[in-house]
């Protein structure tokens, strides 16, 4: 079945920007339009018509970042009939609208090719290393190495070290999954490091011993001139990345920040300097309200904050996709859920949790 899907997808994608027919999709596979629709739904979590839509704008906002060309060009070239509909389905993924996004092009949610083989087979090469060398070097120049790096987990902090990429700064990692369980105003309280203790099921001693840990050699004893973030694309590292930001801001940091954006894959990093003033308004609507935030977003924060609050709803892509698969063992869901839902960012830890809440 996997090898049909895969069939469709590579189809679709030699036509991507022309007009779509499902008919004619259906009889280059031998299936009804129906039954073409059902599997590619059932097997990828999203429908043909998303699939394609996420794909196109997500190519057209390469069109926009590095070409002059004019934006009616970019839509027609990627398949939509006028300037209105293409701003339309670019604001709707993404929260800005294109002539917003070629003006500061800032780091969105990567669209990749879906493909149905499991074998990934990513490695950090040595333009990437250099990138992030060139980065850190950047950075240190300017600031008297009075800088902290704080990065998404320690699998991250790990890789870093072990590629040697620990600069002359200091560094932490963030050992948190914010998407998941309650959280309290503020930050790192107390009362912060109770409840998320309780939400992960460890002792108050041992969350301190994970989370709080190395922040406490760093973060929250030394002063900066400049923090650097190191986190992903995805929702689970956007969940992170905005505590972080609502804390520094809690604290009246005053220097410099850059995201550094991690495409974790590949580990390709774009970096933005980010401005203060409303994260901690951002954590309190999505992370204590959850509900969305009045305020511009970073394309890339606006699309984890919508999975995110996706993810709260009972009837969601993730627990649809396990209540049609309930045939499949739970190492064989969570193996697929990996593959099929990166832009979630979620463990097997908390995959295993939503099959067991879904499954009942």
């Amino acid at each position: 079945m996997n090898n049909m899907i895969q069939d469709m997808i590579d189809w679709i994608e030699e036509r991507l920007f022309e007009g779509f027919s499902l008919t004619k999709l259906s009889e280059a596979m031998g299936y009804s339009s129906y039954y073409c629709s059902f599997k590619f739904h059932q097997i990828t979590g999203i429908s043909i018509k998303r699939y394609m839509t996420l794909r196109k704008t997500y190519l057209s906002s390469i069109s926009l970042s590095e070409t002059d060309e004019r934006i009616i060009e970019i839509a027609i070239k990627h398949g939509y009939s006028s300037q209105e509909a293409f701003s339309r389905a670019f604001k709707e993924i993404f929260g800005v609208s294109p002539n917003a996004f070629r003006s500061c092009p800032e780091p969105l949610q990567t669209y990749v090719k879906l493909t149905m083989n499991e074998a990934r087979g990513y490695y950090m090469d040595i333009s990437k290393k250099l990138r992030i060398e060139d980065l850190q070097k950047h950075v240190d120049e300017h600031f008297d190495h009075e800088v902290l790096n704080i990065l998404n987990g320690q699998m991250m902090f790990e890789e870093f070290s072990s590629q040697q990429l620990m600069g002359k700064s200091d560094y932490a990692p963030f050992n948190e999954a914010m998407c998941v369980h309650d959280t309290v105003e503020i930050i790192f309280s107390e009362s912060f490091k109770q409840v998320r203790a309780t939400g992960h099921q460890v002792s108050l001693a041992e969350y301190k011993s994970i989370t709080v840990a190395p922040l406490e050699k760093t973060l929250f004893s030394k002063k900066y001139q400049c923090i650097v973030l190191w986190f992903g694309e995805d929702m689970f590292c956007q969940m992170n990345l905005l505590t972080i930001l609502a804390y520094i801001e809690q604290i009246s940091f005053e220097g410099t920040i850059y995201y550094h954006a991690v495409r974790e894959q590949t580990y390709d990093v774009k970096e933005t300097e980010i401005t203060l003033g409303s994260y901690y308004d951002i954590y309190e609507a999505v992370l204590l309200d959850h509900r969305m935030p009045d305020v511009e977003l970073m394309p890339v924060m606006y699309q984890g904050i919508k999975l995110y609050l996706e993810l709260l709803q009972n009837d969601n892509k993730i627990t649809k996709y396990i209540q049609a698969h309930q045939h499949l063992s739970q190492n064989e869901i969570v193996r697929n859920l990996l593959h099929l839902f990166p832009q979630y960012g979620l463990g097997d830890t908390q995959y295993f949790a939503l099959i067991e809440a879904t499954i009942k």
